[in-house]
């Protein structure tokens, strides 16, 4: 019996428990979801007069180079402990001598040529001197007074005929000294001591040390950017010249240097859609030379070196500049207004630089910019702004 009892009675149990629950319901009063405001970043929109820079990228190279070579043929006789490659001559310094023997010999043979030729002009200038006093005494024939005319001629051209012998003995004996034509850095030494070069063979390759160069590629775009004259042809000079900097790493640490963008190509490379621009700098004089302070490098920009040209570009007034997070949707900003709601907003990009955004339109002075990197944005939403310096 209990087995039947037990469950029928805990049945009718939950049944008039049940029926007891329907029959009395608890009713609530309804009440509005509370709302929280999202606290942002925002930054008051202001006008200003923005610096442009216009980057890119290039490889180091020398401005000024040079094959030398021999103007006379002979073998070397000494060479200067200098022509090594990557050591530094001055303009001047003789870097080699060729055997000077027999220019020497040429020299000397030259000299007693134009020793007999000023004789010989002497003798024909005092005869011709004679004959003419004789014939204004009719002592003398016109005959042999031109012959001595023809004479003192002839021996002019034979002296001015040695004359330029003996300089040219002069000049090949002085050219079996080659020198430095201007300071540069030994690229590559082509002889050894001992071994006979010929007229106008290469014996070393210099880089100008004075100035460098450095070639950096702009997208056509970019040249907006820059107050440079389009069209210029030749070198661009003084105020012109925008200012550039160069950043590189050598020896582990971070050096600056800077210089002028001193010209652009005539041609864009159909494969980039790019113009070649040439950088230049000058060489400091010594490892001391502070070449400008602020930070810059006291050393010489090296030939090879890989740097980042900042290219100082025109300024741009009445532009907004933000950073950069702040775009989104690739053309829109949150804006926040008075009643702090956060709504979508068009804006122009006049350009996108590292951290920053210029904006030229869609943005009025005073109002406020969300900066905070939220994902999920209605537009309309009440937020709690917090104002940041930027």
């Amino acid at each position: 019996m209990k087995r039947v009892v037990i469950p029928i009675a805990i049945l009718a149990s939950c049944i008039l428990f049940a029926f007891y629950l329907i029959n009395t319901p608890v009713e609530f009063e309804e009440a509005a979801p509370e709302v929280y405001a999202v606290t942002v970043r925002v930054a008051r929109v202001k006008l200003d007069s923005v610096q442009l820079v216009v980057e890119s990228q290039g490889k180091v190279q020398a401005a000024q180079q040079a094959s030398l070579a021999a103007a006379v043929a002979g073998p070397i006789a000494w060479i200067s402990p200098s022509l090594q490659a990557g050591a530094y001559v001055e303009a001047g310094q003789t870097l080699l001598r060729l055997d000077a023997s027999d220019f020497e010999t040429s020299s000397a043979r030259s000299q007693a040529f134009l020793q007999q030729a000023q004789a010989e002009a002497d003798h024909a200038s005092n005869e011709l001197e004679r004959l003419i006093g004789l014939a204004e005494q009719r002592l003398a024939s016109d005959a042999q007074l031109q012959d001595a005319k023809r004479a003192a001629a002839v021996n002019v051209a034979k002296l001015a005929d040695a004359q330029a012998s003996f300089r040219q003995a002069q000049l090949d004996l002085g050219r079996t000294d080659i020198k430095a034509p201007f300071n540069a850095i030994i690229a590559t030494r082509d002889v050894e001591l001992g071994q006979y070069v010929n007229r106008g063979q290469s014996v070393a390759l210099l880089y100008g040390a004075d100035e460098v160069e450095v070639r950096v590629p702009l997208a056509i775009r970019q040249l907006a950017y820059l107050d440079i004259p389009l069209g210029t042809r030749g070198e661009l000079t003084g105020d012109k010249a925008p200012d550039v900097t160069l950043t590189g790493y050598y020896g582990g640490e971070e050096h600056k240097w800077r210089g002028k963008l001193v010209r652009t190509e005539a041609t864009i490379d159909p494969n980039s859609n790019t113009v070649q621009t040439i950088i230049r700098v000058q060489q400091p004089a010594s490892a001391s030379d502070e070449a400008g302070g602020r930070g810059t490098a006291p050393i010489p920009l090296p030939i090879g070196l890989f740097v980042k040209a900042d290219i100082i570009g025109k300024t741009v007034d009445n532009i907004i500049s933000l950073p950069r997070s702040v775009i989104r949707n690739n053309n829109q900003v949150l804006v926040v207004d008075a009643e702090n709601k956060m709504f979508y907003r068009d804006v122009e990009i006049f350009r996108l630089e590292g951290d920053r955004v210029l904006i030229s339109a869609g943005l009025l002075p005073g109002e406020f910019i969300c900066t905070s990197p939220i994902q999920a944005v209605v537009d309309g939403m009440s937020v709690q702004p917090v104002e940041e310096l930027i």
